[in-house]
């Protein structure tokens, strides 16, 4: 008898904790006939600090710390992805998001941003980019963490290398090729 007390109690306790929870519906993964695609964007990055039209801009500057490496700096992006490396290349997209000096020994950013494509096939989708970017090495290597729209479920990397930098203004134009995989 106790048995089938404990029976009907576990299963008022089920009940009870899957109302309770109701915004929760989990559901087995099925085959899928999707298949991964790879795809490879090459673009370029243009970095624009100086000049009345900045598309990145501080927004809070350190306090205390090493000055060569701007330790506590966050900068906010909305800069123009492009084809080529030329100011007036076709565009691409944005990389909208913000950078921030994460050392105290070096440059070195955390990029927090979405690559936002406005022409081709990606028209309208995005890939999500956090890493760990140090402008001064010859090449940095960023995970792609996710994506919006074609992307969806993306995961990949984005590999920088600096094409142009002006030392004086901070102005820069950083070559990006990005494979990512997706459905």
């Amino acid at each position: 008898m106790s048995a089938i007390v404990l029976l009907l109690l576990s299963l008022v306790a089920t009940v009870a904790a899957a109302a309770e929870h109701s915004f929760i519906t989990t559901t087995l993964a099925k085959k899928s006939t999707l298949k991964p695609k790879i795809s490879h964007l090459h673009f370029y990055f243009h970095d624009v600090v100086s000049g009345r039209n900045p598309t990145a801009v501080p927004v809070a500057k350190p306090l205390v710390g090493p000055a060569q490496s701007f330790f506590g700096l966050v900068t906010m992006i909305d800069d123009p992805l492009t084809e080529g490396p030329e100011a007036d290349s076709k565009r691409v997209g944005y990389a909208q998001g913000m950078y921030s000096s994460a050392s105290q020994t070096e440059v070195a950013f955390l990029m927090t941003m979405n690559l936002y494509f406005t022409e081709g096939k990606y028209n309208g989708s995005a890939l999500s980019v956090l890493g760990r970017n140090p402008p001064l090495h010859p090449v940095r290597e960023m995970p792609v963490v996710g994506g919006s729209g074609l992307f969806r479920f993306a995961r990949g990397y984005a590999l920088a290398h600096t094409h142009w930098i002006d030392f004086k203004t901070g102005d820069a134009i950083v070559e990006y090729n990005v494979t990512v995989m997706h459905y």
